[in-house]
């Protein structure tokens, strides 16, 4: 069989297997095996160019890779305590014994006033500026 058919067969085998398993890595090897297998085909070099054009495609396809994930994507703030809460209204309720607290929705959470705002009676409407842990930064409306 022709070294160039063995290559690209291994190479779409392994993109292949890349559909069925999780992750990334056999990607780069498959396509780099395809591409080999290419090359192959044009040309008939000696065994150690063969070798270091795999490598050289190999290392080409990870450094694409690891360019795409490093760069400046947004990340998504899914599940993290502030991510619906900010920018919110809310209104103040009667004080806990750990101070102001403030209904938002359907929940009572533990709030903050900056400190450039003196203390608001309950009924107040206010915004969340930011959460600290599991107490909202809010400001009157």
């Amino acid at each position: 069989m022709d070294p160039a058919l063995i290559w690209i067969l291994v190479g779409l085998v392994l993109l292949g297997a890349e559909t069925l398993l999780p992750g990334v890595f056999l990607l780069w090897i498959g396509l780099a095996s395809v591409g080999t297998g290419i090359m192959l085909l044009l040309v008939t070099p000696p065994f150690w160019v063969t070798v270091t054009v795999f490598i050289v495609l190999l290392a080409a396809g990870i450094a694409v890779a690891l360019r795409l994930r490093r760069s400046d994507h947004p990340r998504p703030r899914v599940n993290t305590p502030d991510a619906g809460l900010v920018g919110r209204f809310g209104v103040l309720v009667e004080p806990g014994m750990s101070g102001p607290r403030v209904r938002v929705g359907d929940s009572d959470w533990a709030a903050r006033l900056p400190r450039d705002v003196s203390d608001s009676p309950a009924g107040t409407r206010v915004r969340v500026e930011g959460v600290d842990g599991t107490t909202l930064i809010v400001r009157p409306d």
